[in-house]
């Protein structure tokens, strides 16, 4: 991904595990992107009403509010928001995540990932 591609572009990343998030947030921010952190759907929610972001990148699994429960929530009240949704998820195994995965056709990026899976998914989706 080129940084001047990304300029100004701003990405929510809904994930609770710090380890993840800063991975996310560092590897993000070196390719020129903004990043916010909401560490549940409930404070992802707070944030998108406050501002315009260009991608999602959620969780499946988030305490309080969780990912799938956010992406129907982002159905109803910004569905132009769901177009550009990329989830995470470390539970491909679990039938109703894959299921999940599969209705939603949206991208998804497994736990561990590297840097440079997160980088390509991210300029794919953007």
């Amino acid at each position: 991904m080129e940084k001047s591609d990304s300029n100004g572009r701003k990405i929510l990343i809904v994930e609770d595990e710090r380890s993840i998030y800063d991975v996310c947030r560092r590897v993000l921010t070196g390719e020129g992107l903004e990043i916010d952190i909401a560490v549940n759907g409930r404070v992802a929610q707070t944030m998108i009403r406050e501002k315009h972001y260009d991608l999602c990148l959620i969780d499946i699994r988030t305490p309080v509010i969780s990912g799938k429960e956010l992406y129907q929530w982002l159905q109803e009240r910004h569905p132009q928001l769901t177009k550009h949704v990329v989830f995470t998820t470390g539970d491909l195994l679990a039938s109703d995540t894959k299921s999940f995965l599969e209705e939603s056709s949206r991208p998804f990026l497994p736990k561990p990932f590297s840097p440079d899976d997160l980088k390509a998914i991210v300029k794919e989706a953007l």
